[in-house]
């Protein structure tokens, strides 16, 4: 089988279309005992393997959904992936930013490579699906890791792959990364003239070693600063190179396919501002650029760099998703931050209402807790949680702190102090 038949690009529809003695398969979270419990539950601080797969072969979709109490689980599970019996992670990201649900507000759009899509409006559930091919010669293990300190609710999952004859050795392993400054060192003009011809208080969304192919990222900005954060050109330095880069921007929306100063949300295959708070600017913005058709090459090494604001006057919360494929071995992953400090910004009426509804999500941890409630009560608090969750949505802080309180109330009423 060739490179091309494995990896199609224009012939993307070949594999519907010719019929041949291929292996196809999916390995999923279904319940092993023939009941409807179809997920995995892993407990505060346990690692769950979902796949161990023997190559030659190729991951072709990744599907997963969560239902859980904590709004913020976006950014309390990890995902990692291991290709080839290698001992670190290829795939080291936490499950919300590695699809573009950057502020643990997933926001569904439609790509090429991922798809966020909604579960009921109101119930805190969406379906996350990616479409990077992910290729392996000898084995691939999936895992999820829950740094919380609860169990968590329900993590459904498929996974579906090929088995190849081989990899062709020219195949990259997929890789992604997840980075962080919070916040962005803001550089005043009066200390730089308005100019940078080095890039080298950027932030930096990417540092990999090797040879391989630069495939896109997700960028997050919460705008704290407020107004037009968005003059920051990308620099893209290409095997050590110096000033100037290979690849040079002439600002952020340029990146994302957008036009001047986009504050409306948009999404396509390849390019999106998927989710923009504020018509000023203001506040969460996130953003997508997958090079599909143009991978950036890169035979030693590759620095993926953006302005934050222009000459980096700005001082904002930068997070970002880097997406590439490379042979290995991979350098060292940057250590992942622990997970207090993955946690998005919000304003203090937010982490109030938090603070009461997580103490009310811990009586939900107690043994046959529900059995203390009568039928009426449980769907009393079914519909406070959604209400809970959809005025997460829009930040409505006021309503959330009220519907925690209430929840609150009714279980210590049932159940004592937990």
């Amino acid at each position: 089988m060739s490179a091309r038949e494995i990896f199609p690009g224009a012939e993307m529809f070949s594999g519907m279309v010719m019929v041949s003695p291929r292996k196809t398969a999916r390995v999923s979270s279904w319940d092993r005992t023939g009941a409807n419990h179809d997920c995995i539950n892993p407990g505060p601080g346990e690692t769950m393997v979902m796949a161990e797969l023997k190559g030659p072969a190729v991951i072709r979709h990744i599907y997963f959904t969560t239902i859980d109490r904590d709004m913020l689980q976006y950014r309390k599970l990890v995902l990692r992936m291991f290709w080839d019996g290698e001992k670190t992670p290829s795939v080291e990201v936490p499950l919300g930013d590695l699809f573009g649900a950057g502020f643990c507000k997933p926001q569904p759009f439609q790509s090429l490579m991922v798809t966020l899509n909604p579960g009921a409006r109101d119930n805190g559930s969406y379906g996350f699906n990616s479409y990077f091919p992910m290729p392996f010669a000898k084995s691939a293990r999936l895992e999820i890791e829950n740094q919380s300190d609860l169990a968590f609710g329900g993590f459904w999952y498929h996974i579906e792959y090929e088995a190849l004859d081989e990899v062709p050795a020219a195949a990259g392993r997929f890789h992604a990364q997840w980075r962080r400054e919070n916040p962005t060192k803001a550089i005043p003009h009066e200390a730089t003239n308005r100019i940078n011809l080095t890039g080298d208080e950027n932030y930096v969304i990417l540092e990999a070693e090797g040879q391989g192919n630069y495939v896109g990222h997700f960028l997050n900005v919460d705008n704290i600063q407020g107004g037009w954060y968005g003059e920051g050109d990308d620099m893209i330095f290409i095997d050590g190179e110096g000033f100037p880069p290979t690849y040079h921007g002439t600002g952020s929306e340029e990146i994302f396919g957008g036009g001047a100063g986009p504050n409306y949300p948009y999404f396509g295959p390849y390019t999106g501002f998927h989710f923009v708070s504020n018509l000023d600017y203001s506040g969460k913005q996130s953003m997508y650029r997958f090079h599909v058709q143009d991978p950036v090459a890169f035979q030693k090494s590759i620095r993926v760099t953006v302005e934050h604001g222009h000459a980096n006057n700005y001082g904002n919360d930068y997070s970002s998703t880097a997406f590439w494929y490379q042979i290995e071995p991979h350098a060292p992953f940057p250590k992942l931050p622990p997970m207090k400090e993955r946690l998005p910004r919000f304003p203090d009426e937010f982490w109030s209402a938090y603070e009461i509804w997580m103490k009310a999500v811990r009586y939900t941890s107690l043994p046959n807790w529900r059995d203390s409630l009568s039928e009426e009560e449980r769907w009393a608090l079914r519909r406070h949680k959604n209400r809970l969750f959809l005025a997460f949505m829009e930040e409505r802080w006021d309503d959330m702190r009220d519907m925690a309180a209430s929840t609150l109330g009714v279980l210590q009423s049932r159940l004592g102090s937990a």
